[in-house]
């Protein structure tokens, strides 16, 4: 799943491909190395990132999907699109232009699913995307993921949604410690026989995770930047794979695909 950012503030890429036509040039790329499915966002969810109102969400999404949907490499590869969004407006308006899947980041819209008759991805997050860092906590996070996620999977399921994924939401609302623990015990996850999303490309934790690997950590509280942790995504990826995740969201799709293919 090739992340594709239509912001000004993601935490990666943001503002790389907040104009039309380079936000389309990037979804063809990621086309042409592999990616199955494009993730079209139009509000950025990083730590601390305030809402976008939903005209503005609309305009920068609705077009960059419609173009795609329309792009004869999407179409002869069987791409699929999907729209990354929390609001029930932007998710009706992105299927109608093109969009298959809508992956949610507040697990709310499996009745928007269930009526549009298309896929559905429930992610956990803590909180939201302005507050959810300040010291999140938990008893037991992957029990309390664990629990969240099957939750809403029955919900949609008794909505009538056609296709259902759960994701456990890395770096929302969660520690480098919850993460690690929740990557740690991915075999629950899939063994509870929902198809597993992971989205971990170039987040934070794998900033100090890298930092830590070279020492550098030793120097303060330094991580390795945004743009210096493909080594780390990939290889998480691939860890990701070999427990079983089907779908992986990727900044650097080219090395991920490749990895898919050698672990599968």
């Amino acid at each position: 799943m090739g992340v594709l950012n239509v912001t000004p503030d993601s935490f990666s890429d943001g503002g790389r491909y907040l104009d039309h036509a380079g936000a389309v040039a990037r979804g063809k790329t990621m086309v042409e190395e592999g990616a199955r499915v494009l993730d079209v966002g139009g509000e950025s969810t990083r730590p601390g990132a305030a809402p976008v109102g939903e005209d503005e969400e609309l305009s920068r999404v609705v077009p960059v999907v419609e173009e795609l949907a329309a792009c004869s490499a999407v179409i002869e590869r069987s791409v699929r699109i999907s729209i990354d969004t929390r609001h029930a407006a932007v998710a009706v308006a992105a299927v109608a232009a093109g969009a298959t899947i809508v992956n949610d980041v507040s697990a709310s819209l499996h009745e928007v699913a269930a009526d549009l008759g298309v896929g559905w991805v429930a992610m956990h997050m803590k909180g939201d995307p302005l507050s959810m860092q300040e010291e999140p906590a938990y008893e037991s996070v992957v029990a309390e993921v664990y629990d969240f996620l099957m939750e809403r999977a029955t919900k949609a399921v008794a909505a009538g949604v056609p296709e259902i994924w759960i994701d456990p939401g890395i770096g929302f609302g969660k520690t480098t410690a919850h993460n690690l623990a929740l990557l740690h015990n991915l075999d629950l996850l899939v063994g509870a026989g929902w198809p597993l999303v992971l989205g971990a490309s170039r987040k934070r934790f794998l900033g100090e995770l890298s930092a830590r690997s070279n020492r550098s950590a030793q120097q303060g509280d330094w991580v390795t930047p945004t743009d210096d942790r493909a080594e780390a995504s990939v290889a998480m990826a691939t860890w990701a794979f070999s427990q079983g995740v089907k779908i992986v969201r990727a900044h650097d799709v080219r090395a991920t695909v490749i990895a898919a293919k050698v672990v599968g």
